[in-house]
């Protein structure tokens, strides 16, 4: 029995994948609460929480693409064919938002809001777009001859537009809670504040992406609801239910670290349920990981890279939050 490449390197990137959401996804949730936080000083407090650990983030997101790229060069010419315009937008908002890291710490005071509107516009403008780019993969692609069929605009329906700004709140959640973690006194009670509203919008908004999918998708709600299917995948939805019930208890009473966790596992099975909804299917709604891959030879290669650099990376990682481990306080700085 041959080992299944293209089953392995889907792993690979939904492995990154998943990493460059719960590792990035704190960072621009940072920036998505910037406007409720006007204290320069907590402002401050709030970047340097992630100022020594963003830029390391975003290895996962070029590991993502670069293995797409060599695993599924269909996937890869196809998906960027479909979204070209909101991937370029989202580009631009991670390069204002990691320009503003770098500049706003040697900004004059008076000059700093310009890159407070730079790391706000930067972190917003990738977020919304990451998740547009998401609903409209959901939503399927027109595929002929190995091409993409659609026109410059077949991105933008409701539906994607409302996972943009859901992938906004679950960010925002996810930096709230981070900044629980993190940080003490006064900021910490305000994103205490903030992350309650936050868990009941993403809340609402896993129940109408739960509905408007399989409504939209027949295959997604036979996936879903037909038996024995509709045994095997119901521990996801009730597991969400109680991570939503733990989240609410844990964030307004003296958990620290805990309601970080949870939106990771909140994450996790929201991600969990994507797969289930398009498992085997590269390229929505038909184009499986087999018929999408590359040459067995170019696999193999490739993953002998893959191999050796995933656990550096990990590794490098791991160092890193280790070293700036703990609390951040007024005073800490990144320079």
């Amino acid at each position: 029995m041959g080992i299944d490449l293209p089953l392995i390197w889907a792993v690979i990137i939904l492995f990154g994948i998943m990493m460059y959401v719960v590792m990035d996804g704190f960072d621009l949730g940072i920036g998505i609460l910037f406007p409720f936080v006007p204290d320069k000083e907590d402002r401050d407090v709030m970047m340097n929480t992630v100022a020594p650990v963003w830029d390391g983030n975003e290895t996962w997101l070029v590991l993502g693409g670069a293995g797409l790229l060599a695993a599924f060069p269909l996937a890869y010419a196809v998906i960027l064919s479909a979204f070209y315009l909101p991937l370029i937008l989202m580009l631009i908002g991670l390069v204002f938002r990691g320009v503003a890291f770098e500049f706003r710490f040697k900004a004059r005071l008076g000059k700093r809001r310009w890159w407070d509107l730079a790391f706000i516009g930067g972190s917003v403008t990738a977020t919304f777009f990451q998740g547009v780019t998401l609903g409209a993969f959901l939503n399927g692609l027109r595929v002929v001859d190995g091409n993409f069929a659609g026109g410059s605009f077949d991105w933008v329906s409701p539906f994607s537009l409302f996972t943009g700004l859901a992938l906004l709140a679950a960010y925002a959640l996810l930096g709230a809670t981070w900044l629980i973690m993190k940080t003490d006194g006064e900021l910490q009670r305000r994103m205490r504040s903030l992350a309650t509203p936050l868990v009941w919008v993403m809340l609402l908004v896993i129940a109408a992406l739960s509905a408007w999918t399989p409504l939209a998708h027949s295959a997604i709600a036979h996936r879903w609801f037909s038996l024995p299917n509709l045994f095997y995948f119901a521990p996801v939805p009730l597991l969400v239910l109680l991570v939503v019930w733990r989240l609410l208890r844990d964030v307004p009473g003296d958990g620290h670290a805990s309601p970080f966790v949870l939106t990771l596992c909140l994450l996790f099975l929201g991600y969990t349920g994507l797969g289930i909804s398009l498992w085997p299917n590269v390229i929505p709604p038909d184009i499986s990981i087999w018929q999408a891959a590359g040459p067995s030879q170019s696999l193999g290669f490739a993953l002998v890279g893959a191999l050796v650099i995933i656990p550096i990376i990990l590794m490098y990682t791991a160092w890193s939050y280790w070293v700036f481990r703990g609390k951040v306080r007024h005073g800490d700085g990144y320079h």
